[in-house]
């Protein structure tokens, strides 16, 4: 339990509402597009100008209309009325198109640079948040923005304009009934100022629940296979529908400061209208012949204009809402923005290029989580062009080795050096592309077959793709295929056997030409007869190369040049096959439990179960 209550932590943060520094960082993504928000702005005003002008054609229409019984004066005002209208229409349509270009260019370069910032990090983050929290970053959370844009600022400075426009024009047109129309203002925002306290919370849960919720799709839609293989549909169901009452009580949480706020806000807009009708209609019966108090006309042009000064009032109250809800974005998104990288190239690296293959590792220590060491005062040399494998039981720290190697973690203690220069002072991107892996899980992209094994490199040509996969006999099946090369590969590989993939796995890793070779488990998966066949193609193609093998089956690790057995994170023996058979050590062991039964062995001679099992005490 503390550990899902850990896992969230940083989800159920919920920090200050508004915050001006957001707001100024927020305005940096729009300054590039000023040329578009301008123009979006005038006609915003004009497009409002225009509405607060129609009130004015109803009051002409009744005193110098209806009241006068003129038609020509009804036609004209008729008239305008439409065309005034039309332009709104039209002004309308071009400020649309214009926030919402600028919306989407803004959302193209927030989503760019946090998929940037992204790629960038290193393993640990993607080790310690869920792919479905992270996604919620780069989607959801990015459109929240874009409403802000697109129907939040500019339209919120045009409904302020409203608001000034509107009540200069009731104060002209009779102060005493403007004042009696605004008595009810103060309520308004006094049940603005209630809505914003009470709902803010609710945006930031909604949100939270609304990320587990992705993270819990993303974790158990990709692994649907195993939850069926163990029969944990209904549990799996359960948890879901907790996290979706989680997300859904949320939303009723917030839903019912809407409830009450909405029809609040029009219940104070009919007692300042029913105001209007009752001191504006004393007003109106005061009229004599010879003087008119208040026209009907006016009367009418009042209840519209109340009518368009509490809509703007609602409105802003609306748009709260949209930046309530961009506001809760921006935190997340620039939080995200805002972790630093801790794995860059130096500022002066002291190494790029092709490297010669030369690896020292010095007193090595490290741990994922502070003090739960994984490795301990590991030291080796592997000198250029040999064939290093690792051994040792699961969690010894083999795979560890392979990800400090290319600096995908960085060491507490002690160094680790590619040829002579430690790789802290490499230049990253060229001290990864000394490297290729194959691993046990391959992940293939979706696209072509050819294109999963240039990954977008292009110095590989077509001929190269299908050299490295004849090397690895890969070439048989790919040819196979309803169109061979180009034949469409779906998301992680799905149509194609664990064999198969690997098989491109492989192809991809002789097609980069690297100058060392990392293959995690990478033979695993595949049958003894094909394994053969990749291990003659491996000889081959790797002379004169620096491999790194990590192997639990030994028959895979026999011939390498330099054999290092882990045990608990410590490097317990080193030597050639022969030599770590000849001491009788862990080796030893691990070689018997794994050839007890083979008749092709029988010169080690045979040992008691217990003793065949101490290897993984």
């Amino acid at each position: 339990m503390s550990t899902a209550v850990s896992k969230f932590h940083e989800e159920e943060a919920i920090g200050k509402t508004y915050d001006l520094r957001l707001a100024r960082r927020l305005l940096k993504y729009l300054r590039p597009y000023v040329g578009s928000l301008v123009p979006a702005l005038v006609l915003t005003l004009v497009a409002n100008g225009l509405g607060v002008l129609q009130p004015k054609f109803v009051q002409y229409a009744i005193d110098d209309g209806i009241m006068k019984k003129s038609l020509d004066v009804l036609t004209w005002i008729a008239l305008a009325f439409f065309i005034t209208k039309l332009l709104q229409f039209v002004v309308a349509y071009f400020q649309t198109v214009l926030l919402e270009t600028v919306g989407q260019r803004v959302m193209y370069d927030l989503r760019s640079e946090l998929y940037e910032k992204l790629q960038r990090q290193e393993v640990a983050y993607f080790d310690r948040n869920p792919v479905g929290r992270i996604m919620t970053r780069l989607t959801s959370d990015v459109d929240a923005l874009n409403e802000l844009f697109t129907s939040g600022v500019i339209e919120l400075l045009g409904d302020v304009v409203v608001i000034f426009a509107v009540i200069f024009i009731m104060l002209a047109m009779d102060w005493r009934l403007t004042l009696v129309t605004l008595v009810t203002v103060p309520l308004l925002f006094a049940a603005t100022g209630w809505f914003r306290k009470h709902a803010r919370r609710g945006y930031d849960l909604v949100r939270t629940r609304l990320a587990r919720i992705n993270a819990f799709l993303q974790e158990h839609l990709s692994g649907a296979q195993t939850v069926q293989i163990f029969n944990r549909e209904a549990k799996s169901l359960q948890q879901f529908h907790q996290i979706n009452d989680d997300h859904r009580q949320a939303n009723i949480d917030t839903i019912f400061y809407y409830a009450v706020f909405f029809p609040l806000v029009d219940l104070i807009s009919a007692v300042g209208v029913a105001l209007i009708i009752w001191y504006g209609g004393y007003r109106v019966m005061q009229n004599t012949p010879q003087h008119a108090v208040l026209t009907i006309g006016a009367l009418v042009a009042f209840i519209q204009y109340s009518q368009q000064l509490f809509q703007p009032i609602r409105d802003i109250s609306d748009k709260y809402n949209v930046l309530q809800a961009a506001i809760v974005a921006s935190h997340r998104i620039f939080k995200t923005l805002d972790l630093p990288v801790r794995i860059t190239s130096p500022a002066g690296p002291k190494r790029s290029g092709r490297a010669r293959g030369h690896i020292e590792f010095r007193n090595v220590w490290f741990a994922y989580n502070e003090d739960e060491w994984v490795l301990k005062d590991v030291s080796f040399a592997v000198e250029p062009g040999q064939t290093v494998a690792l051994v040792g039981h699961t969690g010894s720290g083999k795979t560890t080795i392979t990800n400090l190697l290319m600096r995908f973690y960085d060491v507490q203690r002690g160094s680790i050096l590619l040829d002579g220069v430690d790789v802290r002072e490499w230049d990253l991107k060229h001290l990864r592309e000394n490297f290729a892996v194959v691993l046990q899980d391959v992940f293939l992209f979706s696209g072509t077959v050819e294109g999963n094994i240039r990954l977008g490199r292009e110095g590989i040509s077509g001929e190269r793709v299908q050299w490295a996969a004849r090397e690895v006999h890969a070439d048989h099946f790919i040819k196979r295929l309803p169109e061979g090369y180009k034949a469409e590969v779906r998301e992680r590989g799905a149509g194609l056997s664990v064999g198969q993939k690997q098989l491109i796995s492989f192809a991809r890793a002789l097609a980069f030409d690297p100058a060392l070779l990392i293959l995690d488990e990478a033979t695993s998966s595949i049958d003894t007869e094909t394994e053969q066949l990749i291990q003659q193609a491996i000889e081959r193609v790797l002379r004169d190369r620096t491999s790194i093998v990590v192997a639990h089956r030994l028959s895979t690790v026999q011939r390498a040049d330099l054999i290092l057995v882990l045990h608990h994170g410590e490097l317990r023996e080193s030597g050639t096959h022969q030599q770590l058979l000849t001491r009788r050590g862990l080796y030893w062991r691990l070689y018997k439990l794994q050839y007890a039964d083979d008749s092709r062995h029988d010169a080690i001679g045979d040992a008691p179960l217990r003793e065949r099992l101490q290897f993984g005490d």
